[in-house]
């Protein structure tokens, strides 16, 4: 089962090539309203990476969510060769879907250089092997969700997840705002360092903004909060694999005008940072 998944995430992230800077990507639902950020994230980053011809590595992404994606309708990405110089190379994407762009980001790419290097270290929390699995969520609590969201609870995907310090998101409680995430995909990859930061894209879209409610007892489970992804940026470090467990330590410094700020640190379990995240996200508490 993993495995068929994991494919159909793999397929979902190659897209088919258009034109030489035209791409055309499906959706996939998993249950939510809209399109999957993290799909947009890591497809438009994967039609980024096609237009990049020299051995250069995407090292940064900045994005802005500007219009909630159609799941039922194709998105096509196009790629403007924005600069290619001696060691780096920008491009900016724009997703389109029904003649509107919805997404629009810039990706930067860099050749291999040698430099000063520093890391924050990782937080002492237990290994991914001493943790549990999350428990099945009861059907009495799904029964209270959306359709929709149900089927986004019930399904396994394609990665796994495991919380240092789980909450009942249906009853969530006040808690400071932070939390940290072991997570993994749930199938061996090919080696394609490529592939592994489109799929790094695509997690980091789980559980980041969230952390921007917990010190207010809600969660985006309960019908009164609207939440939405506003933009997101992303900084590859240095090499990893998704198919390996990666730590997600994120935190919010500040809520306020219906938005709110998280940041991720993610590390692979050597302790070795390997990427950092920022995101703004819509939170909204309606009657």
């Amino acid at each position: 089962m993993s495995h068929a998944v994991v494919s159909e995430l793999i397929d979902l992230l190659a897209l088919e090539r258009l034109e030489d800077n035209l791409f055309r990507g499906q959706s996939r639902d998993i249950g939510t309203k809209y399109v999957f950020g993290g799909q947009v994230l890591g497809q438009a980053l994967s039609a980024a990476q096609k237009t990049v011809d020299e051995p250069r590595n995407a090292h940064s992404l900045h994005a802005y969510f500007l219009r909630a994606g159609d799941i039922d309708a194709p998105i096509v990405y196009s790629v403007e060769r924005t600069r290619d110089g001696s060691s780096f190379s920008v491009r900016r994407v724009v997703a389109i879907q029904h003649g509107q762009p919805i997404f629009t980001c810039s990706v930067s790419f860099q050749i291999e250089e040698e430099g000063v290097e520093h890391q924050l270290s990782m937080p002492e929390v237990p290994k991914p092997e001493d943790l549990a699995a999350p428990a099945p969520i009861p059907p009495e609590q799904l029964e209270n969700v959306p359709v929709k969201l149900q089927r986004w609870l019930g399904m396994k995907g394609p990665f796994e997840f495991r919380h240092v310090y789980p909450r009942d998101e249906f009853n969530p409680p006040k808690r400071p705002p932070y939390q940290q995430v072991w997570f993994r995909l749930t199938d061996a990859v090919p080696d394609s360092p490529e592939l592994h930061r489109t799929l790094l894209a695509y997690a980091s879209d789980f559980h980041l903004v969230g952390t921007a409610t917990f010190p207010h007892g809600i969660s985006y489970f309960q019908p009164k909060v609207q939440m939405a992804s506003l933009d997101h940026a992303l900084w590859f470090h240095r090499p990893f694999r998704v198919d390996d467990w990666l730590l997600y330590s994120c935190d919010s410094p500040t809520a306020q005008n219906a938005r709110g700020l998280a940041r991720g640190l993610i590390y692979d379990r050597h302790g070795v940072l390997v990427a950092s995240t920022a995101q703004e996200g819509l939170i909204r508490l309606t009657r």
